[in-house]
């Protein structure tokens, strides 16, 4: 079993060679870093609009690695202060910022620096001045007690390997009423070991994924309520054997398992607006 260290190496290692080639001019995908948008992986492919590609820099849009559109989903009003969990290359950032206006205020939290950079580069080119990016892991988010409205995260929770600790942080930075908005891989069913147990697919998307009971289960013992996990993508056996078609695995075998038993999901919980969490009562 890989320790968290090296997940998060291989994680960092992975989306900073993302990063890496999209400064090259080059698209990135979820699980295979194609060069074409049109190719790539069905968990990354087309997830934003048309008018949401040309609202923001190219760059972004390419640098895209997620599984959903949770700006799309949620609910930012004007004023708002938002967090993105692993923000990788802004895409997410720089459509919330538009939604909250002048008024608000988008933070986006990535520990890669090539993403920060290429996030940063983004911004300057969108001419977003409501956006700050900051460094650090979502297990230690390095923000203070209440101080976000919404969090959002596209794709990222199920890449930790200790995600009770996001929960906890997720539910400490949030005001009390504050709303955990996130998408997310989700299992349905028992995952087969090979996949749990391949380092490779923990920066893929797939491994690393909770059951949906027991996401559930997770963010409601951080102090949540009203969780809610709404699937908006169920991948097939097709989609995972283009998912995996890199992967040292057998794909003849493990495809077959893993259909409809992965899917792409929008989870919403809501802190207590009067708050009595593991964070704020004892």
């Amino acid at each position: 079993m890989s320790t968290t260290e090296e997940i998060k190496q291989v994680v960092k290692e992975h989306y900073g060679a993302a990063a890496t080639r999209v400064q090259s001019g080059r698209a990135s995908c979820c699980g295979g870093g194609s060069s074409s948008t049109k190719s790539c992986d069905p968990i990354s492919a087309n997830l934003y609009s048309t008018e949401e590609g040309a609202s923001i820099p190219e760059k972004a849009l390419f640098a895209s690695l997620g599984c959903g559109n949770p700006t799309a989903l949620a609910k930012l009003n004007p004023g708002e202060t938002i967090l993105d969990l692993g923000s990788g290359g802004g895409i997410d950032v720089l459509l919330s910022a538009r939604r909250v206006g002048p008024t608000g205020k988008v933070y986006g939290l990535d520990m890669t620096d090539e993403m920060l950079a290429l996030a940063r580069e983004n911004q300057k080119k969108a001419g977003v001045e409501n956006v700050e990016f900051l460094k650090g892991e979502i297990e230690n988010i390095p923000l203070p007690d209440n101080s976000v409205d919404v969090i959002i995260s596209n794709c990222v929770i199920n890449l930790s390997a200790d995600k009770d600790k996001v929960f906890r942080e997720a539910f400490r930075v949030l005001k009390p009423g504050g709303r955990l908005a996130v998408s997310d891989i989700v299992v349905r069913g028992e995952m087969p070991a090979e996949v749990q147990r391949s380092i490779e697919l923990w920066a893929g998307c797939m491994a690393g994924a909770l059951r949906d009971t027991e996401y559930v289960s997770k963010v409601n013992a951080a102090g949540f309520q009203t969780v809610e996990i709404e699937p908006t993508r169920i991948y097939t056996e097709a989609d995972a054997r283009e998912s995996f078609s890199d992967k040292e695995i057998d794909i003849d075998r493990i495809a077959p398992q893993v259909d409809g038993k992965f899917m792409s999901a929008f989870v919403r919980a809501t802190k207590p607006a009067a708050c009595c969490g593991p964070t704020c009562c004892g």
